[in-house]
């Protein structure tokens, strides 16, 4: 993109600006002409970014000031006559623009034609730090990151306070603009990753992060419609990127999102949850393997009941009370298939119900819906059971994309199974791990399932157990 200069005169470079940011047009774009030390001078700001104090105490400071006779110096002039801290020489038009259509104010002086000055007083609309709704946990800090990305990188340098830590700003979208930051810690995290992360998210062409994150994520890796693996982890906590980062992972925050993503990212990664640090590394540890145990079943209860109820020779004794004793008027299969649509149904009504209302329907309407549709034949009371139990384990992992990825695989294997029996049960697991293995990932030089493939002991273990806090002092440990 080339390098727009301003106009030879002070006139015209307003006449152009006022048509830029449609000034008596837009109600909330304010150009105001001041004189002062004898020169007159334009200031251009959104209402609802510039802060009304600040702005008022440096017109009144501007307004003191004695007559200059010249001001040709745009540096020396904003050094000796600008108060403010942030207050920035623009010599590229298009910059200028740019800087005050993401809320500084910006001045042009009718004795400097060929440059603009702006200061950053931005205040955005923004929510206060609070605890999160989805990444909660009984013990440690209750702050989260809110929709303001300065926020959110001061929330981790607040943890982190080396000056390695490093917070690189791309802009990217054509019309939106949008700041995107690539946090990393100089020295910890692999410095080629960085720079290949860096010159991919560069090379994004789009007009708009209209979704924020996931906007970006879908430009960063192209992906078939038809793939449900998730291919970043989320976290709306501070503490967490904090950990990330020290672990050599890089953090990217975007403006608008109060949500940062971890990269890179592999499958076992999403077990990982917040509050397995908060807690003892033996109870840690108990409640991660716990979780991979209840998660698996997600996958595998469902299929390996249908399996067994259609191969009773195979059951043993002790187990016979899984069999169906109940007549059924509709095939075992179906009413599967039906509970899982149904399930979903009442995810989407519980979600447009007010907050007052949600837990009340969630459980009322499901035991209504599960007790009558039992009472007039129309499900077994083992198929509301076991999805039931399917239902609730969804929740032991935190990653909602991940928990419709294991759903759509345990259809398909639910599947595979009805068509094929046991070859068919073994064939869409193998199918499964197939479609995992084959997932491409933001860094290439990872499998999806690593440390499973390729296989590393030290990492897996790391990942099956809650280590103690490392230290320098091997005394200590």
């Amino acid at each position: 993109m080339s390098k727009q200069n301003f106009k030879s005169t002070y006139k015209e470079n307003a006449a152009y600006l006022d048509s830029v940011f449609g000034i008596g047009k837009n109600y909330d774009f304010v150009g105001r002409e001041r004189i002062f030390a004898g020169h007159r001078a334009k200031f251009y700001f959104i209402d609802g970014f510039a802060n009304s104090a600040v702005l008022d105490r440096l017109f009144i400071y501007l307004a003191e000031l004695p007559e200059i006779n010249t001001i040709n110096d745009a540096e020396n002039f904003a050094a000796r006559h600008m108060p403010h801290t942030e207050a920035t020489v623009q010599r590229d038009l298009d910059q200028f623009i740019y800087a005050v259509m993401s809320g500084t104010v910006g001045i042009i002086i009718d004795s400097i034609d060929s440059v603009g000055i702006t200061i950053d007083t931005r205040i955005y609309p923004m929510r206060s730090v609070s605890q999160s709704e989805n990444d909660r946990v009984l013990r440690g800090a209750h702050d989260s990151f809110t929709e303001t990305i300065k926020q959110n990188s001061t929330l981790i340098r607040r943890r982190i306070r080396d000056p390695r830590l490093t917070f690189e700003r791309i802009t990217l979208g054509e019309i939106s603009k949008t700041d995107v930051v690539v946090s990393y810690i100089d020295g910890k995290a692999d410095s080629e990753y960085v720079k290949e992360l860096i010159a991919k998210i560069k090379s994004v062409k789009a007009d708009a992060l209209t979704l924020g994150q996931q906007s970006l994520a879908e430009c960063l890796l192209h992906q078939g419609w038809y793939d449900p693996f998730p291919k970043f982890r989320y976290t709306e906590r501070p503490d967490n990127a904090a950990a990330h980062l020290l672990e050599g992972s890089v953090i990217i925050l975007t403006d608008t999102s109060p949500e940062a993503m971890i990269l890179p990212t592999c499958l076992l990664d999403f077990m990982e949850d917040t509050n397995d640090y908060y807690l003892p590394p033996f109870t840690g540890s108990y409640l991660r393997i716990l979780r991979y145990l209840v998660f698996a079943l997600t996958l595998l209860l469902t299929p390996t009941w249908y399996l067994l109820i259609t191969h009773v020779e195979w059951i043993p004794e002790w187990l016979n009370f899984i069999l169906v004793d109940m007549e059924c008027n509709m095939p075992i299969l179906l009413q599967l298939y039906i509970v899982e649509l149904a399930l979903d149904g009442l995810k989407l009504a519980s979600m447009n119900t007010p907050n007052s209302l949600n837990s009340t329907f969630g459980v009322v309407g499901g035991l209504i819906l599960g007790d009558f549709a039992v009472q007039i034949g129309w499900f077994v009371p083992e198929v509301i059971v076991y999805m039931a139990f399917v239902a609730i384990a969804n929740f032991s992992q935190s990653s909602y994309e991940l928990g419709y990825a294991f759903k759509f695989m345990r259809i398909l294997l639910l599947t595979t199974t009805a068509i094929g029996g046991l070859i068919g049960y073994i064939l869409g697991i193998v199918l499964i791990v197939t479609l995992a293995a084959c997932n491409k990932t933001v860094n290439g030089k990872r499998n999806y399932l690593y440390p499973l493939i390729p296989f590393n002991a030290k990492v897996l273990k790391r990942h099956l157990v809650r280590e103690r806090l490392r230290t320098h002092d091997k005394s200590k440990r």
